[in-house]
């Protein structure tokens, strides 16, 4: 079906087919019956794949990344794709339309998309009354970041103020200290920056789970445009701060293989294909440093089961998807499951876990040899 609807969406602005899309959705669950039958068609027909991490059962390893559903505003029709859970935001505290348009572009050659969009959101406030509104059904996460007119100086505050907002409503809180399109934000993930924000925000998770009586997770999302010594003190700082998971990665502010492609120099973060080796390598490098002792989160050019397969072997507990659901639609993430429920199975193993831990494990035998 979405191999008939795409050429028509993709006649229109990237923004605007999103918008169109989700302006369809929402018309179509107040027509009894169709979440059902889309529940049906889609997460019906996505085998149970469980993880346990992070203090919870995820159903399946594939999440939806950030990015999509900036304001909580479809939670349920896209759960009913079968998602193992959903990343919602980024959300601000104050409301801010973001970076003028156009501010998102595709590159089909490259399977790929820029955004700028620069944390256009609802704020937290509103954000938080849409959640309010939907069913409590899945696991879902949200990001937050600091306002565009924000300066770093009291750039914690800003996630102060959102993560008390969003607490008793998120499953786990994503702290976005990586989109290239806030101006400064990336520097806050310079050694005593972020070493200061995760600190206070470690301290406000405690407060928050003692008041509320539920510990919500906390992870933080990080570029993949960093050298070896900023992943090794990430690394350092998640566990000396006890962060309960590290998501990995945002998008790229370079343009690997893309000379003379067609709107490549448009300003802004580049998602999709072309991410995927960077992704894949600062994983690699993260899992390296961490040991297992924080769970990561794998995101970057992930199309098929043998890319999230990559991403699982190179240090990934889950993994989440964004642009190829745009180039490929909602039955992605049934065939990414299926393709890794039937790794598990050739591999003679009975869970996820255990097939990567034995995958991993002979990957390294054969690297001593």
């Amino acid at each position: 079906m979405y191999r008939l609807l795409r050429p028509i969406l993709f006649l229109l602005d990237a923004e605007r087919s999103h918008e169109f899309v989700f302006s369809l959705l929402r018309l179509l669950y107040l027509v009894p019956g169709m979440g059902f039958l889309l529940h049906l068609f889609y997460a019906g027909r996505v085998p149970d794949l469980p993880v346990q991490t992070m203090g919870m059962r995820f159903p399946n390893p594939v999440g939806l990344a950030a990015g999509l559903d900036k304001n909580g505003e479809c939670v349920q029709p896209l759960m009913d794709l079968g998602f193992g859970w959903l990343e919602l935001g980024t959300i601000t505290p104050q409301a801010q339309t973001g970076n003028p348009r156009k501010r998102l572009f595709r590159l089909p050659s490259q399977v790929a998309l820029i955004n700028r969009m620069g944390f256009n959101n609802v704020g937290a406030e509103s954000f938080v009354n849409n959640l309010k509104k939907r069913r409590r059904v899945g696991i879902v996460g949200v990001n937050i970041g600091k306002n565009g007119d924000t300066e770093n100086l009291h750039a914690i505050d800003d996630y102060l103020q959102a993560f008390r907002v969003v607490y008793q409503y998120a499953d786990y809180v994503a702290i976005n200290v990586s989109s290239p399109n806030t101006p400064g934000l990336r520097d806050l993930q310079e050694q005593d920056k972020l070493d200061e924000l995760l600190l206070l925000l470690k301290h406000e998770q405690v407060a928050l789970a003692k008041s509320a009586g539920v510990y919500v997770p906390l992870a933080v999302k990080i570029a993949p445009d960093l050298d070896d010594d900023q992943i090794a003190t990430i690394a350092r700082l998640t566990i000396q701060r006890k962060l309960d998971a590290v998501i990995a990665t945002n998008t790229t502010l370079t343009r690997p293989g893309m000379a003379g492609v067609l709107l490549a120099q448009e300003s802004g973060g580049l998602s999709g294909r072309p991410l995927k080796e960077l992704s894949t390598n600062v994983i690699r490098k993260l899992y390296h440093q961490l040991q297992g002792e924080v769970p990561i989160i794998g995101v970057g050019g992930i199309e098929n089961a043998n890319d999230a397969w990559e991403k699982l072997i190179a240090g990934a507990d889950l993994i989440q998807i964004y642009t190829a659901l745009v180039y490929q639609g909602p039955a992605i993430v049934g065939r990414i499951v299926r393709g890794l429920a039937r790794r598990v199975r050739t591999s003679g193993c009975t869970t996820l876990a255990e097939a990567v831990a034995r995958a991993r494990s002979g990957l390294q035998e054969s690297k001593s040899k």
